[in-house]
């Protein structure tokens, strides 16, 4: 099996390629598009900003290609949110994968100010949210053998807004999409490669069962 890792200049491509070897894979770090569309799967890994990625991504062809690949893609983290149709990232037009829209968690708060307000028992989240939270409503074989509120590494400070391409939910501030999916493409908001037994399971699944 080839397996592909989208070369750009978002991408958190190491600890993607650390999370395969211990799964006994081996991916190939490649932007060239008769790489990419020969791949059995492809990864789409990303952290960053949406408006500089999606400027590098249609620069280079990479926005039509990714659109138009027919086999299993996974999209991680900014990668998800770049497949999505739009985020309030600097008001960015995504690839249009998914329906669903990208929004800032609202309300924000200083760290500072966070910590004052949850020692004192009020209601205020971090932003961006950082550290594990749970995923849960879990759909499509992407999840099987991951229990319900299994515990997933988060590093973001906009999320997918719920809807029809929905396949797992996380709570922060609001439930949002942590995991969507279309055809051939799926997508979770967490790092799966930082998210040890169950991330591991994820990779798994997407490699063998997707």
């Amino acid at each position: 099996m080839k397996l592909v890792i989208i070369k750009y200049n978002a991408g958190n491509i190491q600890s993607v390629l650390y999370a395969l070897e211990r799964i006994g894979r081996q991916a190939v770090v490649t932007d060239d598009p008769v790489q990419i569309r020969d791949a059995d799967k492809v990864i789409f890994p990303g952290v960053g900003e949406a408006s500089t990625a999606m400027d590098y991504l249609r620069e280079r062809g990479l926005d039509e290609l990714i659109r138009g690949l027919k086999q299993p893609v996974l999209g991680i983290c900014l990668g998800m949110q770049l497949m999505c149709s739009y985020s309030e990232e600097n008001d960015t037009t995504c690839l249009g994968i998914f329906e669903e829209k990208v929004r800032r968690f609202e309300p924000g708060a200083s760290p500072e100010a966070a910590e004052a307000a949850m020692a004192a028992g009020a209601s205020v989240f971090k932003i961006p949210q950082i550290g594990w939270n749970t995923i849960y409503d879990l759909r499509t074989p992407l999840f099987e053998g991951v229990a319900d509120g299994s515990y997933c590494y988060f590093v973001h400070g906009y999320y997918a807004a719920l809807g029809g391409h929905t396949i797992a939910k996380t709570d922060y501030v609001q439930p949002y999409s942590s995991g969507l999916h279309r055809a051939n493409f799926y997508g979770v908001q967490f790092h799966p490669e930082k998210s040890a037994v169950a991330g591991e399971r994820i990779l798994q699944n997407f490699i063998d069962r997707i």
